[in-house]
C-alpha cells in the first residue's frame, strides 16, 4: 500500500521543484507581548533608579558616620545601578540589530 502510495506521487513531487524556503517570522507578535517586555523593561528601570536612590543616601552615610564601608558599597551599588539602566536601556535596540543583520 506505501509502495504503491510513493509510485503514484513520487514523480509529481520531483516534478514540483525546489522546496520554498520562507524568511523567518515571529509566532509571539502581538500587542500583548509587547506589553509584557515593556512592563519588564519599566520594572528594571524602576529597581536601577531606587537602587541608585538608596547607594546616595548609603555614600552620604558612609562619609557622615564613621562606617566608611558603607560609603564604598554605596559607590559600588551606584556604579552597578548605571550599569544596569544601561544594560536595559540598550538591550532590545541591540538585540534588534544583531538579528535584523542576519
Amino acid at each position: 500500500m506505501l509502495i504503491q502510495h510513493l509510485a503514484l506521487h513520487l514523480p509529481a513531487f520531483l516534478a514540483s521543484g525546489p522546496v520554498d524556503n520562507p524568511a523567518p517570522a515571529s509566532p509571539i507578535t502581538g500587542n500583548g507581548v509587547d506589553l509584557l517586555i515593556s512592563y519588564a523593561k519599566y520594572g528594571a528601570l524602576a529597581a536601577c533608579a531606587l537602587t541608585g536612590v538608596i547607594s546616595g543616601g548609603m555614600i552620604a552615610f558612609g562619609q557622615m558616620s564613621n562606617r566608611p564601608d558603607a560609603g564604598d558599597r554605596g559607590k559600588r551599588a551606584l556604579i552597578w545601578a548605571l550599569v544596569g539602566a544601561a544594560v536595559v536601556a540598550i538591550a532590545i535596540p541591540t538585540l534588534n540589530t544583531i538579528f535584523g543583520s542576519a
